[in-house]
């Protein structure tokens, strides 16, 4: 609802000040469908050639996101949590072992199955048992474990961050198209030079808004949706650390109150649950 108030505010603006400043929309509505065409084609045509297909899909999918809330909230993190407090106190009451079918088929699991939003993300859930099957196996102590994991966050974040590189390439772009459509424009009105100065000056002016949409384009729709699927990557990366912290903070000896609260941590101030909050949640679940 935010992204559709915050277009609607930025569009409004500026096609409503030029509008009451007595600007001719007529102008604009003969021009705007050539000129998006030349500028949306060209735009998408080197989109397209510019990114290989699995960033190209994986575009497709942030955008079609863009318009819901995020996911990544106080309650899930609760319930992550929550999650994370139940294999551990299993694991500490009844041994590791106790924990290897919950591991091996999490699909199966009656704690698994308690938190089905959990569940239902296939990332997430390989990440928990990745690295609970390798405490139960106890090849790896915390140090190696903890390097595997900052390393495999990494890969995802880059992996996740093409979109968001591939989104601000193409809004640096779209000024650069304008110009091409704006001197496509000009081309057409000097090939016209014996017409009226009336007729002249419309197809200047239709020229020129190949231009205006192209830096609109860039700096009023495409760069806003960058800087938005980045922020929440960001929010989608506190997910694993908290896990990578509570995780970690299990294994050198601490039990699974105190290492759920490593994972607290972690997450920002705005979805972390207060300490009360989360063992009164914890105790609940």
């Amino acid at each position: 609802m935010l992204v559709l108030i915050g277009y609607i505010i930025a569009f409004g603006c500026v096609f409503g000040v030029y509008a009451l400043h007595g600007g001719n929309m007529s102008v604009l509505g003969k021009a705007l469908p050539f000129e998006m065409a030349t500028i949306g084609g060209s735009a998408i045509g080197a989109f397209i050639v510019t990114n290989p297909p699995k960033v190209l899909k994986a575009t497709v999918s942030a955008l079609a996101g863009v318009l819901k809330s995020s996911k990544h909230n106080k309650a899930r993190f609760m319930s992550l949590l929550a999650l994370l407090y139940d294999v551990l106190q299993k694991a500490r009451k009844e041994g590791l072992m106790a924990i290897e079918m919950d591991v091996e088929e999490p699909e199966n699991s009656e704690i698994f199955q308690k938190y089905p939003e959990l569940l239902a993300d296939q990332h997430l859930v390989e990440f928990i048992t990745d690295y609970l099957r390798m405490m139960v196996s106890g090849n790896l102590n915390s140090h190696e474990i903890e390097t595997l994991m900052d390393n495999e966050i990494d890969a995802h974040h880059q992996e996740e961050h093409r979109v968001v590189v591939a989104l601000q390439r193409l809004a640096g772009a779209l000024p650069a198209f304008g110009i091409v459509a704006a001197v496509l424009g000009v081309v057409n009105t000097m090939g016209s030079v014996g017409q009226p100065p009336s007729v002249l000056g419309g197809m200047i002016a239709s020229a020129l808004v190949g231009t205006f949409l192209g830096i609109l384009l860039a700096y009023a729709l495409v760069e806003p949706l960058a800087g938005l699927i980045e922020q929440r990557q960001q929010d989608g990366a506190k997910e694993f650390e908290c896990i990578k912290c509570t995780l970690i903070a299990s294994m050198q000896g601490y039990n699974p109150p105190t290492a759920i609260e490593f994972g607290r941590k972690v997450l920002y101030s705005t979805e972390r649950p207060g300490f009360l909050e989360l063992e009164e949640h914890v105790k609940r679940k």
